[in-house]
């Protein structure tokens, strides 16, 4: 598949033992990006408010996914970014712990949220991201990764949720 010849290992990154998956050569590829979004627009399952993406790479493909379904796009900020008032979530990553924040101002109550991201690792930032939206009366509908990790577990810690991935790291 074209796509995982686009996506980078970078070993020991950020931390000694953890494997970055570096998505910047997929990014740089017109017809890859542009085939990316288009999938996972595909995927959605009924009609959506609001695409929220996780700083900051959710971010990157979130918006276009937002454009293409004609729905506003949320972004899910890490920890001290956002000015005036805000909600925040901690969770674990798979090398310690993060803390993301949101306006609930942007975020209409019953609002139908599909949350995009890069990668499906342990769950944790998706995890809270669900979280940060309930707490706002929003709807979380669904999930879009464009990998996923198998191997740490992460799907497991989203259970009841509906998840898509595009690609799947066993």
């Amino acid at each position: 598949m074209r796509l995982l010849e686009l996506i980078r290992d970078v070993p020991d990154y950020p931390r000694p033992g953890v494997g970055f998956k570096d998505i910047t050569p997929l990014l740089a590829d017109a017809e890859a990006f542009a085939a990316v979004v288009a999938e996972i627009a595909a995927r959605v399952d009924g009609p959506v408010d609001l695409v929220a993406g996780a700083e900051a790479r959710g971010f990157i493909l979130a918006a276009p996914v937002a454009v293409a379904l004609g729905a506003g796009f949320v972004p899910v900020r890490k920890a001290g970014k956002l000015p005036g008032p805000k909600i925040s979530q901690q969770y674990e990553l798979e090398y310690g712990t993060a803390t993301v924040e949101l306006h609930p101002f942007t975020v209409p109550r019953g609002s139908r949220v599909l949350i995009v991201d890069d990668v499906l690792a342990t769950g944790g930032t998706a995890g809270a991201t669900i979280r940060l939206f309930e707490e706002c009366g929003a709807q979380v509908v669904g999930l879009s990764f464009l990998v996923d990790l198998r191997f740490l577990g992460g799907r497991a810690s989203l259970e009841g949720q509906r998840v898509e991935t595009l690609l799947d790291v066993l």
